[in-house]
């Protein structure tokens, strides 16, 4: 019987991990187990086609209300660094300072509402775009989420004597940060009534959001990774990952002429935009393909990732552009394979990003692979 996304699950990409204090965690030797898998990460980067398989280990406390603690995201993070050496993989995980998705709004004044159990939410907003750009924004370091989370970075390093890499918090895109400030529906109605307004928000979020990125990367660069939250990351690769969900609200054409602006001004400060959205986007691809300097895209392949996963075949358009396709399988290795299979072709740079299981279900994933993708 066909699998389905399994809406009882409160993460379908989280892997079950046990907590791991800092002062338990052997640094030294997943210091060098990075540094094992960079010259894979090197070559894939130089090489025109190819393939490389990651077994991301998330873990759903990370993502939801155990992100509160920096102390606990750290042990929980640190469980799953620890179990992921158990996989055969290409890149090696990271950790992240994650605290939900509102850092950049926390400039205009909105605060976080914490439910129980659940990871933060933003809350508050404007009734219009002219209210939102009336406001005295402050810098989002300023903020008590900004200022949260460099601490959170510097105890990170502190406690992992900066040898383990790390990323950026999560990178939301302009336009996902825009409708965290202004309601959905009237956002929407502002990009038909008033497009330059929207772009002169959006292009000072990003001004925000970039000024924000130094601020993490002055503490973070000598182990920093990109694309960073929710991609495969490396030193070796480049480019800022930013979620553009919303992007599936609108014509690909607004998207590209009112919102497309800001994300490449953000994304090539960091060398060049990454782009995710959830979702099955394929329909907007010769869109996103228009990006300037786009470097990788990340998508859903499989109904267990998502209730509404891409079609594979569409994502043989990045054939021979360079641009990477990160393609998120949660399923067993037939589903994998199967889904590589209709991926795979000359001129293709896959990441193939797994979910198994056991550490021999994800050996005879990674093989197969291979095998497919000579």
């Amino acid at each position: 019987m066909t699998k389905t996304f399994d809406t009882s699950l409160a993460d379908s990409q989280a892997t079950p991990v046990r907590p791991l204090a800092p002062e338990h965690f052997n640094i030294n030797a997943y210091a060098e187990y990075v540094l094992e898998l960079q010259e894979r990460c090197r070559h894939f980067r130089e090489a025109e086609s190819g393939v490389l398989v990651y077994r991301r280990l998330r873990v759903g406390e990370v993502f939801s209300a155990g992100c509160r603690d920096m102390h606990q995201s750290l042990n929980w993070q640190l469980g799953g660094l620890q179990k992921s050496l158990m996989f055969k993989s290409d890149i090696p995980n990271f950790l992240e300072p994650w605290y939900g998705i509102g850092t950049i709004a926390s400039a205009y004044g909105l605060d976080y509402h914490w439910s129980p159990k659940q990871a933060p939410a933003v809350t508050g907003g404007f009734g219009s775009i002219f209210d939102a750009l009336d406001f005295e924004t402050q810098p989002v370091e300023k903020t008590a989420i900004g200022s949260h989370t460099l601490h959170m970075i510097e105890y990170f390093l502190e406690k992992t004597k900066a040898l383990i890499p790390i990323s950026l918090t999560d990178t939301q895109s302009p336009l996902n940060v825009a409708v965290n400030l202004i309601d959905t529906t009237g956002f929407m109605m502002e990009l038909v009534l008033h497009p330059e307004k929207v772009r002169l928000l959006l292009d000072q979020i990003a001004d925000l959001m970039i000024d924000f990125n130094r601020k993490q990367l002055d503490l973070i660069k000598p182990v920093s990774v990109w694309p960073g939250h929710g991609f495969p990351s490396s030193s070796e690769f480049k480019g800022i990952g930013m979620s553009d969900d919303n992007m599936l609200m609108i014509s690909g054409q607004h998207y590209l002429d009112i919102c497309g602006p800001a994300t490449v001004k953000t994304g090539n400060t960091f060398g060049g935009p990454a782009f995710h959205s959830c979702g099955n986007w394929s329909d907007r691809i010769a869109y996103v393909k228009q990006l300037t300097n786009l470097t990788m895209v990340d998508a859903a392949f499989s109904p267990e990732t998502d209730p509404d996963p891409n079609p594979a075949e569409s994502f043989l358009a990045f054939a021979g552009t360079g641009i990477v396709v990160n393609a998120r399988i949660v399923g067993n290795v037939n589903t994998v394979t199967q889904t590589v299979k209709k991926l795979w072709q000359p001129g293709m740079k896959l990441i193939i990003t797994t979910y198994c299981e056991t550490p021999a279900e994800q050996a005879m994933a990674y093989d197969q692979i291979y095998q497919i993708c000579r």
